[in-house]
């Protein structure tokens, strides 16, 4: 599966937070996008996950067959949306039946976060980077391509982090795709970057506040993360996959 993003400009009220933006991703390949508090970093993944409509631009799903692209992703937003009267293993079960195409069970799911012993805790009784690493652990329990995650590393001290970043690696060695919003390096090797900021003279045309890539002019730019060390059709946008 391939995934051609393509001049992607949003709005939200009569504000143009965004444009210009474009990226390709192939299986085995990481985007990592960076730009202030307010530049439109999580309204790019909610366009991508079907959450919100593009103001202009295109979406283009290669080899995925009659599914779109909600339907072949996991998304991991800000908040962890977990039912915390549920158990952690009760809220991975129901991931796992309704996001359909199970791999790990929600017990398996949970030691690879280092959580196996607070399966039947409720959720409401773990702390803040417990519940995140169960949020996390949804990705292993279906499988899905595209993984968008936004803050991944939110709340997760320094050894979950690491968890993280090899649950990462392991999904593009399977050939799977990730993007991912981020203040806080994520070590992802051969990364690639690009940088939403504001335009520091916007055109009356594009409102208060528009903002673009790093590129200038509204054009987005996708290049090599530093590493630390190591023809689609036009796709609808709808729901949540």
């Amino acid at each position: 599966m391939r995934l051609s993003v393509n001049n992607l400009a949003c709005t939200r009220g009569e504000r143009r937070i965004f444009e210009g933006v474009s990226f390709d991703l192939a299986p085995g390949e990481a985007l990592v996008i960076t730009g202030r508090n307010g530049a439109g970093k999580s309204s790019l993944l909610d366009i991508l996950a079907g959450r919100l409509h593009p103001a202009a631009g295109a979406i283009r799903l290669e080899g995925a067959g009659e599914r779109i692209l909600p339907e072949c992703l996991h998304y991991v937003g800000h908040r962890d949306a977990l039912k915390s009267a549920l158990t952690a293993e009760e809220n991975l079960a129901f991931a796992r039946d309704f996001l359909g195409s199970p791999a790990l069970t929600p017990r398996e799911a949970l030691d690879a976060v280092g959580l196996a012993h607070a399966a039947r805790l409720p959720v409401a009784y773990l702390s803040a980077g417990q519940r995140r690493r169960v949020a996390l652990a949804r990705l292993l329990v279906a499988h899905r391509p595209l993984w968008l995650l936004d803050e991944p590393t939110s709340a997760l001290d320094t050894s979950s982090q690491e968890t993280l970043r090899l649950i990462l690696e392991s999904h593009r060695e399977s050939g799977g795709m990730i993007a991912a919003t981020t203040h806080s390096p994520l070590f992802l090797k051969d990364a690639k970057e690009i940088k939403i900021d504001r335009i520091p003279n916007p055109p009356p045309s594009a409102g208060e506040g528009a903002e673009r890539s790093e590129a200038g002019e509204g054009a987005s730019s996708s290049s090599s993360f530093p590493s630390p060390g190591p023809p689609g059709h036009p796709l609808p946008q709808r729901g949540e996959g």
